[in-house]
């Protein structure tokens, strides 16, 4: 009960103090849930966040979700993921109910203005952040111009790209560039 409670709690408090989505909660989730509780590493936490990408829900939900499975089965899922979700729709709930009234104030539409710019910095964090750890080899290299390159020319496409897709098959370039690179050295050894 008390891994539970303590689940229940730590994404509590996560999803309770951060904003701006999945990418923005990056930094938070890696200092509470790598650095500071030891519950992933963080290579484990970029992988959470790849298959969150390419899942139905909000990407830093699916990570709260993935840890509670990871820590104590589905109970432990159901603890982290009520957790999360507890401050932030109490949070929209007061909000939406006064929203209506002042959003249309120039004090109201600053605020909001200076949050996009802060959610724009913080993504910004979690994208170096991910970088360095991801984009390792040439190989990598290849794959981030190769999907960059299909998401940017996607908004001239008569066809937009959904971006599960590009997470799909950058994941098999990965599959497929790994199947070659053990190939190669399994035949290098005989």
């Amino acid at each position: 009960m008390n891994r539970l409670l303590d689940l229940y709690w730590t994404f509590a408090k996560i999803g309770g103090v951060t904003f701006g989505g999945g990418y923005a909660m990056l930094p938070i989730l890696e200092r509470e849930l790598v650095n500071k509780r030891g519950w992933t590493t963080m290579d484990e936490l970029r992988d959470y966040f790849a298959v969150g990408q390419c899942t139905p829900g909000v990407i830093a939900l699916n990570v709260s979700t993935f840890i509670g499975v990871k820590r104590a089965g589905v109970r432990g899922a159901l603890a982290a993921t009520a957790g999360f979700l507890t401050l932030p729709v109490i949070i929209i709930l007061v909000i939406a109910m006064f929203l209506r009234n002042f959003a249309q104030e120039p004090v109201v539409q600053h605020a909001f203005a200076g949050i996009r710019v802060c959610v724009c910095v913080l993504i910004f964090q979690a994208i170096l952040r991910l970088w360095k750890k991801s984009v390792v080899d040439p190989l990598a290299l290849g794959i981030y111009l190769a999907v960059f390159a299909l998401q940017v020319s996607s908004a001239y496409l008569p066809v937009k790209i959904p971006a599960a897709v590009l997470v799909i098959l950058a994941g098999a370039a990965g599959v497929l560039i790994s199947m070659a690179r053990n190939s190669r050295k399994g035949g290098a050894d005989r």
